[in-house]
């Protein structure tokens, strides 16, 4: 696995329960575009383990989720995880 890559996928480990960040926030932490962090998200093999439903876009919008039930599965994992989303978008606070 590609260093950057793993440390990414990595990172998603230490994001918080009932905390999400975002992909310009992690590109940002890592030195690389936002869209590579997407395509990281979007390869992720394992949301497990590393999981990637805890990244929104910069906007705090939800966003693309690559899974069977798509972006629906994304919210109840977010709701789950006690993140309170109102018309489509993460509340500030929920922001790492």
């Amino acid at each position: 696995m590609e260093e950057i890559k793993k440390q990414i996928l990595e990172y998603l480990q230490s994001i918080p329960k009932g905390k999400v960040t975002t992909y310009k926030n992690i590109a940002l932490k890592f030195w690389v575009h936002p869209r590579k962090v997407a395509m990281i998200m979007k390869h992720n093999k394992d949301p497990i383990k590393y999981p990637c439903y805890k990244v929104v876009a910069y906007d705090w919008k939800i966003s693309w989720y690559s899974t069977e039930k798509w972006v629906s599965e994304k919210i109840l994992k977010l709701k789950n995880d006690w993140v309170k989303i109102i018309e489509w978008k993460v509340l500030k606070e929920f922001i790492i």
